[in-house]
């Protein structure tokens, strides 16, 4: 094995700059693996310092030659590489760096080779054309050929990279290379072919995509391994973008129908999961003919994650249809399967369908929305899966720009206040979460009129929970809604709080100061906070008492010097003097603050 050691000989003796970089390079060949990975993640610091020869003629080989070492080691290695073009004498040496790539390449560790094939492609760019040709194009034949399928499979992430900068020639070569990838024996290694096949079509000659690679991606899309089958549906994306809408019909629709009913439910899933892309690469005219039939097979496919892919791309299909036919299509060929999907006995399905469903609201207008996609909405409002619920919720301001809120309030939002009441704590949580969202689309009348109440209840619930996000939802719906309406509507139903019975509602009416103070400013703090905080001073329960001198600490910033002195400090004393230990050390906390 090459030994290589820092030469300090011949650098200047009296330059101790240089003795950190000669440790950087023993840790290298240190045993403890972590040395080893900081010495490599600072390679760039060793190669300034040897200068780019000396990283040419010794670094780069040693470390060629040293590469048995751990994985994390050896990623970081491959990362490092990519960026060292700079530090090896720029573009006319970057070829130095092919060997440890390869062989980096090569290893049995995934997120190694992957890791180095990407640094092989950056530096690709950085080769000149001769050089692609005498180094890259060899490596790229050499892995290929590799005996291991480790080094065939770094091999097909290569080719796309360096074929558009090569003479004709060499390009029929990495084409013939590609096809005996492409039939490999193993199936790791057709399984990359057909992940990295779309890319390579895209910078091979419209001839040659049709006269090589077209085959080639028919025969894959049929391979006995379903993981080879559905990066073949990957590539039909790519290869259907790049042809005429004839050819498309002819060379690649026929392969797209056999995969949408492939006897493996993961090739229809990629199918389902690809749609809108396909949608979008074959053209309005195939996909009315044949990507319909072909969605609606999907809508209703056996297996539920394939019928869950197809629902979460409903709204993006039925946007995507040529506006001539959108409305007669989605009423008679989707909606039908999307009211059975809204029953689905699979809650992924539902909810995949619930996050969209509201997204054909203004496809469909107002009048099918009234009439066909309503009661659809008030059925999922109604599902026992919160998930399902939550999703309408989040996005009913697309209905309500299209059917009015007057309608919403009158079909909807009873089925939402039910939910906020729910015996469920964690459902009526989850609604609360949502109810600034919900303050934002329906305005701050209607709000005013049918949700404030709700608002305020939760304020004394008995879940503590629900109490605190009452209080988060109060200051955000205050952000939303204004000082004037907090003044008007938020403020005395709080301070009313302070003189409830019950001492955890005080305590409710304490955190929800904490919160509004800092959004309603000073001179609101001062005018109609502060004054309940200091009454609350004189509590009976210990808790409460406590809470004051917290509530004072949090708010003391937003106070003047003036108030801080003759209205907070003097209850703060006396608090420090209480016969509750806590009161005591919050209190002393607090005038420290004040202070």
């Amino acid at each position: 094995m090459r030994d290589f050691k820092f030469n300090m000989a011949s650098s200047d003796p009296g330059d101790d700059s240089l003795y950190p970089i000669a440790v950087l390079i023993d840790e290298l060949r240190n045993e403890d693996v972590q040395l080893r990975l900081n010495s490599i993640k600072k390679l760039s610091t060793i190669a300034l310092a040897l200068g780019v020869e000396r990283t040419r003629t010794e670094l780069i080989p040693f470390l060629t030659d040293t590469i048995y070492d751990e994985d994390e080691v050896l990623l970081a290695l491959a990362e490092q590489l990519g960026n060292f073009t700079p530090l090896v004498g720029g573009p006319d040496y970057v070829h130095c760096l092919l060997p440890p790539l390869e062989s980096l390449a090569t290893v049995e560790e995934t997120v190694v080779r992957d890791k180095a094939v990407d640094s092989l492609r950056n530096i690709c760019a950085q080769h000149s054309q001769s050089d692609l040709e005498n180094h890259f194009v060899p490596l790229v034949k050499r892995l290929s050929g590799g005996d291991w399928f480790t080094s065939r499979t770094s091999a097909c992430g290569l080719f796309a990279c360096c074929y558009p900068r090569v003479s004709n020639n060499v390009k029929a070569e990495l084409r013939q290379h590609f096809r005996n990838l492409c039939g490999d024996d193993t199936p790791m290694v057709r399984r990359a072919a057909a992940g990295k096949l779309g890319e390579f079509a895209k910078v091979v000659e419209p001839e040659y995509l049709k006269s090589d690679l077209i085959p080639l991606f028919t025969v894959l899309a049929q391979d006995e391994q379903d993981s080879v089958r559905l990066l073949a549906v990957e590539a039909c994306v790519s290869i259907a973008s790049l042809l005429p809408s004839e050819d498309t019909e002819q060379l690649v629709m026929p392969t797209l129908r056999q995969a949408a009913e492939d006897k493996s439910w993961r090739v229809r899933y990629m199918v389902a999961d690809k749609f809108t892309e396909l949608q979008k690469a074959v053209g309005p005219e195939i996909t009315k003919n044949d990507l319909v039939p072909a969605f609606q097979s999907l809508l209703k496919d056996c297996e539920a994650e394939v019928r869950a892919a197809s629902a979460n791309k409903v709204k993006d299909f039925c946007q995507n249809l040529s506006p001539d036919v959108r409305e007669s299509i989605i009423m008679t060929n989707i909606l039908p399967c999307v009211k059975d999907l809204v029953g689905d006995a699979n809650q992924h399905v539902k909810s995949a369908l619930a996050s969209v469903i509201m997204g054909l609201s203004p496809i469909l207008g107002k009048d099918n929305t009234i009439e066909h996609l309503l009661p659809l909405f008030l059925s999922q409002l109604k599902d026992e899966c919160p998930e399902v619920r939550l999703n309408i919720i989040s996005n009913l301001d697309c209905v309500n720009e299209v059917i009015g809120i007057k309608q919403l309030s009158q079909s909807l939002l009873p089925a939402i206040v039910e939910l906020a009441e729910d015996t469920k704590w964690r459902v009526r949580l989850a609604i609360i979460e949502y109810m600034p969202l919900l303050a934002g689309q329906l305005g701050v009348e209607f709000f005013d009129e049918k949700l404030n109440s709700l608002c305020m209840t939760w304020l004394v619930d008995h879940v503590y929970a629900i109490r605190e996000a009452a209080t988060q939802n109060l200051k955000k719906l205050v952000e939303k809604f204004g000082l004037e309406w907090a003044q008007q509507t938020v403020i005395p139903k709080v301070i009313h709080m302070s003189r409830d019975p019950n001492y955890l509602h005080r305590m409710t009416c304490l955190f929800s100061i904490n919160l509004l103070a800092e959004t309603v400013g000073p001179e609101m703090t001062v005018k109609l906070l502060l004054p309940t905080v200091i009454s609350m001073g004189q509590d009976p329960v210990a808790n409460v008492r406590f809470n004051v001198a917290k509530t004072l600490q949090k708010i003391a910033p937003l106070l003047d010097q003036s108030t801080v002195q003759s209205v907070a400090k003097p209850l703060l004393e006396k608090l420090k003097g209480d016969s509750d230990i806590d009161v005591q050390f919050f209190a002393a906390e607090a005038l420290e603050v004040a202070d």
